[in-house]
């Protein structure tokens, strides 16, 4: 299976970096996920969960707003937790 490199940050760190199958966003529009070769996309946040699955696990962290951007299976996700 094809994996993406996500990129979590705060203000205040660094929430993750590593390969994920999936992850799944609160948009500012609606709950949407993104898997392999998804097209590129920049949207807002609205507080909610993300969640990804890493290996055989799925994470989840509560955020209160921010923005990802998703372009080449990079995804780039800044936060306000």
């Amino acid at each position: 299976m094809k994996e993406l490199h996500l990129v979590i940050v705060s203000p205040e760190k660094l929430v993750y970096e590593g390969k994920v199958s999936q992850a799944t966003f609160p948009g500012s529009a609606g709950k949407f996920q993104v898997m392999a070769d998804h097209a590129p996309i920049i949207s807002t946040l609205s507080a909610g969960e993300v969640k990804y699955v890493a290996g055989q696990e799925t994470q989840s962290l509560q955020i209160k707003g921010g923005f990802v951007e998703v372009k080449e299976n990079q995804i780039s996700v800044c936060v306000e937790l």
